[in-house]
């Protein structure tokens, strides 16, 4: 099933959030709502999303699952980068106004990081991962439900781990590879450092990439 037409709810602040985050609610043509929840990013004028795109939110956006890991709340993956701009134009197209896109991979980074200077963002002890991400070793090699691990000190969940996330900066100067950030269940631990890119070609599809959204008002 496709979705027809997309209905923007108005944005409000979750009570009792120290984070400030937000929900943007669509809505499509059979009725059915599917929410979005954003963290201000300080001292700048996006959102990020507090959570991983989940396969719930694709499938009610785009009527399809590709996921290899199979679970609602599980981060949808399996998408390409290209895959990811076909459902960004559709949230666009069909709200009327270009709220959303892929975070630059310097804006992920600076989100990502939340203030600190450290391999992780929340220290330098790699043994303390497994409080924040699912990684190699501890994932059993499957993606997990959103939201599951520590979040930042912005409020942003799994930052690191998970999946990889695609961002819309080019990797090289010919622009033949897109960049991911982030590490995935696949990862070891110091793959998941918060400095660590990776790249592949923006066609590419598997099942330890996924993406979160960009909000701009």
């Amino acid at each position: 099933m496709q979705v027809k037409s997309l209905q923007t709810i108005t944005m409000h602040s979750i009570a009792n959030d120290p984070q400030q985050s937000h929900i943007k609610k669509v809505k499509s043509s059979s009725g059915k709502e599917v929410a979005f929840e954003f963290c201000p990013i300080p001292a700048q004028n996006y959102y990020l999303g507090k959570y991983l795109v989940t396969q719930q939110q694709w499938k009610s956006v785009m009527g399809n699952n590709p996921s290899n890991f199979r679970g609602g709340s599980l981060p949808v993956e399996t998408v390409s980068f290209d895959d990811a701009q076909i459902f960004i134009q559709k949230l666009n197209t069909l709200s009327g106004k270009q709220f959303y896109r892929l975070p630059t991979e310097v804006e992920w980074e600076y989100a990502c990081r939340a203030g600190s200077y450290s391999p992780y963002y929340f220290g330098d002890d790699a043994s303390q991962l497994g409080e924040y991400a699912w990684f190699k070793g501890n994932s059993g090699n499957t993606t997990h439900p959103v939201g599951q691990k520590k979040h930042n000190e912005w409020g942003l969940y799994d930052m690191l781990g998970n999946v990889w996330e695609w961002t819309d900066s080019w990797y090289d100067s010919s622009r033949t590879y897109r960049v991911y950030r982030g590490g995935s269940w696949l990862t070891i631990a110091k793959h998941c450092r918060s400095v660590l890119r990776y790249f592949s070609i923006p066609g590419c599809r598997s099942s330890f990439v996924g993406f979160r959204l960009a909000f701009i008002l």
